[in-house]
């Protein structure tokens, strides 16, 4: 009887994070369609659903589905299904989102997903009782509640705040469970929950004046960005050399997007379209978390994919191209510059493939264990 050749365990994240990069590079062609690319859509109206797209529908279901791989070790081998449920609901959201099916069953799906998320940070919190995972868990809350908003009509720029949340109490939570190793004083620790106390009025205020929330809102993301530049740990790791240099620059460039972004909602408050919000909106969620993204994917994709990344310089490549393209696109948005702001778009989407081809490449290559900055 012959041996039969072994084949490679394909990692059972592995689909759900597929279903994930779908709906990130639906996204960016949706957001290149709404910066006057004259390019076919897939459907009618595809346009409208690339904040969902990108926030829920992606980063929902990538969170979602690192949290599940977080717990998968913990459970119950019968309970470790349930883990991955929740980044299956996101994604399966996001499909229904790009190709139109459904009628409200995408929006609801993205509900459950992160209904799942809180579902998942309350046993996350339970095993580890800590305020950073008291701060993830609220980030999830936000999440699931600009969703139900998003659901019940609430106008999109009113939901995007929410959005924001989701992903600023995350990061935030997530550095200071790192800053641990810092020890630092309790005053200093206070001085990052104010910035976050503000944010949470800001939000609540969002509800009731539109204008008034984005400045306290922003307010909450330039004090936290002052202090993360501050007393994040990435200060002193900047010069270590290797993957742990990468990920110390870019973590902080991407506080020096947070603080752009905060004065950008201070300034322009109320602003519920157009090139300014368009501004304010992306010096957030692609100059601040896309550089958190680049900076972690070391880390994280190797952790949902059970497989080692080796690190290359080329990783500096998507990282500056996002800066330069970003710098291009607030240029046109702020200075009235049409031309400026679409090229500096089709950039962006440019940076977002190169980080999936050069990601996957060292995925493939594998090497060295990632290292925590």
């Amino acid at each position: 009887m012959k041996n039969a050749r072994s084949t490679p365990r394909i990692p059972p994240a592995a689909p759900l994070l597929f279903l994930g990069l779908l709906s990130l590079l639906a996204g960016a062609w949706t957001g290149l369609l709404r910066l006057g690319w004259d390019w076919p859509a897939w459907r009618t109206g595809a346009s409208v659903s690339h904040g969902p797209l990108m926030v829920s529908a992606f980063l929902g279901a990538l969170i979602n589905l690192e949290r599940g791989v977080a717990l998968a070790p913990l459970a119950r081998p019968r309970q470790r299904p349930l883990l991955y449920l929740p980044a299956l609901l996101s994604g399966l959201g996001g499909l229904m989102l790009i190709f139109g099916l459904g009628g409200g069953l995408g929006p609801a799906l993205l509900v459950a997903g992160s209904l799942g998320l809180v579902w998942l940070m309350t046993r996350i919190y339970r095993l580890h009782p800590a305020l950073y995972n008291a701060i993830i868990w609220l980030g999830a809350v936000s999440w699931l509640a600009g969703n139900i908003l998003w659901l019940g009509g609430m106008a999109l720029f009113q939901v995007a705040l929410w959005w924001a949340g989701f992903l600023f109490f995350t990061i935030a939570g997530e550095r200071l469970e790192l800053s641990r190793l810092l020890k630092l004083s309790g005053r200093v620790r206070a001085t990052l929950l104010a910035a976050l106390c503000i944010f949470v009025i800001g939000l609540a205020l969002g509800l009731i004046n539109a204008a008034w929330g984005m400045f306290w809102v922003g307010l909450g993301m330039a004090l936290a960005a002052i202090w993360l530049l501050r007393y994040d740990m990435a200060r002193r790791r900047v010069r270590a050399g290797g993957q742990a240099q990468f990920v110390a620059i870019a973590l902080l460039v991407g506080y020096a997007w947070l603080l752009i972004s905060g004065l950008l909602f201070m300034i322009y408050r109320g602003v519920p379209a157009g090139p300014k919000y368009d501004a304010m909106l992306h010096a957030f969620f692609l100059g601040f978390v896309f550089s958190m993204i680049f900076a972690h994917a070391p880390i994280v994709f190797p952790a949902v994919l059970s497989r080692a990344m080796r690190f290359s310089p080329s990783f500096y490549i998507h990282l500056t191209l996002l800066q330069i393209s970003l710098l291009l696109r607030l240029a046109g948005d702020l200075l009235n510059m049409p031309l400026a702001r679409q090229w500096g778009g089709l950039l962006n989407a440019i940076t977002l493939l190169l980080f999936l081809l050069i990601t996957m490449i060292a995925v493939r290559r594998g090497g060295q264990k990632e290292v925590a900055t």
